[in-house]
């Protein structure tokens, strides 16, 4: 989620703070989640299965994944008291990150530069055992700089995949509006299908796999907009604020006391969760149980942005199917077994901003989508 704007995030980022609230099932749905696989590494003869046993090489031990439902919800919990070891004052955005790993979905980070967006995602990665990478994108930027290409190696006379960047647990897509369209959409493909196509053959992605994408909201020159087809692939949309000033004297009280933001490890950041935890965190997401006041209340509040006369193009289905999976998520973090209007509240905002179009009159008068979404909560009738 973004900063708390209103008393709904608040009372929502405080919930997610305090841990265990309500009981959660304790028998997780069966997972349905696919081994990882980047497919295979060579194109011809003889090509290697990423994870495959070399012949001579040691097996590595095999993680047990916990099975019980609370245990990886403590631990997810507890990623923001990690975080905050090298980040201060993003817990909002650091509680949207995990709302969309449970998700399987990719988040756009948007903040001015200098508001540890890189270091945030960083220390997440750190805090959850995932590999990261970072790309930082250009308007030089290749496709197959993102995806991967074929090599040709002399020695074999074979080609060679490869693997680009987005072979990776989290990938941190930086500056992602600096880059043109054609090379935005070989990203689309990797976020929407989890797998590249290079040479016509499709290579599926490691999973867990979640992009973070960065932009700057006030530098437009030099940059490509994203398309609207893409906007709608991110689950959510947060933004990273200006700390105020208390949180600004502890990060210079950091760097001050010899904090290193390229090092993490001294940083004190240690794994409280892994791949394991967010499976069973994801099975018991889907077992959480909605109503069907509450599923008319998400599609209430994606018609009326439809009808409000400042927008130009409202919420359409799959955003308020991504409000229905958001709004599980955090009932799940919750600690409750099912979902209430006040979760669908709470996620409203950051699921939905980057889905509404404004009409082009109304944004000198300093109309945005967040005030569109505040108009149509405080409208639309709240089911008891």
């Amino acid at each position: 989620m973004s900063v708390p704007e209103t008393s709904d995030d608040t009372r929502a980022t405080a919930s997610f703070a305090a841990g265990p609230v309500g009981t959660v099932p304790s028998t997780a749905v069966p997972s349905t989640a696919v081994s990882p696989g980047a497919g295979p590494v060579n194109a011809g003869p003889g090509a290697r299965v990423p994870g495959a046993q070399v012949p001579g090489a040691e097996v590595p031990p095999v993680r047990t994944i916990p099975s019980d439902p609370e245990t990886a919800r403590r631990a997810l919990i507890a990623l923001r008291e990690e975080v905050a070891r090298a980040v201060v004052g993003q817990d909002a955005a650091v509680s949207g990150l995990v709302v969309a790993l449970l998700c399987r979905g990719h988040v756009l980070l948007e903040g001015v530069p200098g508001v540890a967006k890189t270091l945030l995602v960083r220390a997440l990665a750190a805090a959850l055992s995932l590999n990261t990478k970072r790309l930082q994108f250009t308007p030089d930027l290749m496709p197959g700089d993102v995806t991967g290409s074929l090599v040709y190696d002399a020695r074999t006379s074979l080609f060679t995949f490869r693997e680009g960047p987005v072979f990776t647990n989290l990938l941190l897509a930086d500056e992602i509006n600096r880059t043109p369209p054609k090379t935005q959409a070989a990203l689309l493909e990797a976020m929407e299908e989890r797998q590249v196509s290079v040479e016509g053959a499709p290579r599926r992605l490691p999973v867990p796999f979640t992009v973070v994408a960065t932009q700057n909201p006030i530098e437009h020159e030099g940059t490509y907009p994203l398309p609207e087809a893409q906007l709608d692939r991110f689950l959510l949309k947060l933004t990273v604020p200006l700390p105020p000033r208390e949180d600004e004297i502890g990060v210079l009280a950091r760097h001050a006391s010899g904090f290193d933001p390229s090092d993490l490890d001294a940083a004190g950041i240690r794994p409280v969760a892994g791949p394991p935890q967010l499976a069973v965190a994801r099975d018991g997401v889907r077992g959480v149980q909605v109503r069907p006041e509450v599923l008319g209340y998400i599609v209430d509040l994606a018609r009326a942005t439809r009808a409000a006369p400042s927008v130009q193009l409202g919420v359409s289905p799959r955003g308020a199917t991504a409000l229905l999976a958001t709004t599980r998520a955090w009932a799940w973090l919750s600690g409750r077994e099912y979902a209430t209007p006040d979760d669908v509240k709470a996620l409203a905002r950051p699921t939905l901003r980057h889905r509404i179009s404004l009409r082009p009159e109304v944004v000198p008068d300093g109309v945005t989508t967040d005030t569109v979404l505040n108009q149509v909560m405080a409208t639309v009738p709240v089911p008891r």
